[in-house]
């Protein structure tokens, strides 16, 4: 189970975690799974403010100083991880790192979240899934050669 690696991985690098943070909206349903399995209080964050109601961008409760673990579901640039980040970060809480199920491990994403100091793991990367397909026959070494060229610059396939 996902939730089960998150919860192993977490203990093993921010064991003094006080709350689990989800990435609405991927991200909500294995943050909250995580936060059950931990014990922990659980929020998620959402991309913009409600247009509505107390127009909130974080839901549930943080508190200022609070140590926090990110859960996101994909990371590809990281700017949209970076937004919940900056989020928990500007509400005065404290985040120790990010996990995320999937990364395409773009240079980009890398630099993002480093400029902003956010550690970063994640349970399974573009090469891993790569090597498997091949391993497994699901793809050709004609189509090896296509996805590296798509992982060079995949913002600029097909032009």
């Amino acid at each position: 189970m996902v939730y089960e690696e998150f919860k192993a991985k977490i203990r093993e690098h921010f064991n003094d975690v006080e709350v689990i943070a989800g990435v609405a909206t991927g991200a909500i349903a294995h943050g909250a799974l995580v936060a059950e399995a931990l014990n922990l209080p659980f929020i998620y964050v959402r991309s913009s403010a409600k247009q509505h109601g107390l127009e909130n961008l974080i839901e549930g409760e943080l508190q200022k100083g609070q140590r926090v673990v990110v859960i996101e579901d994909l990371i590809s640039t990281g700017l949209s991880s970076l937004k919940a980040v900056d989020a928990i970060r500007n509400a005065g809480a404290n985040v120790l790192g990010m996990f995320a199920i999937f990364t395409y491990g773009f240079d980009v994403a890398k630099q993002n979240l480093a400029e902003r100091n956010v550690k970063t793991y994640a349970l399974a990367n573009y090469e891993q899934l790569i090597d498997y397909a091949l391993k497994s026959n699901r793809i050709t070494n004609q189509d090896l050669e296509l996805l590296e060229q798509w992982r060079i610059e995949p913002e600029n396939w097909g032009r």
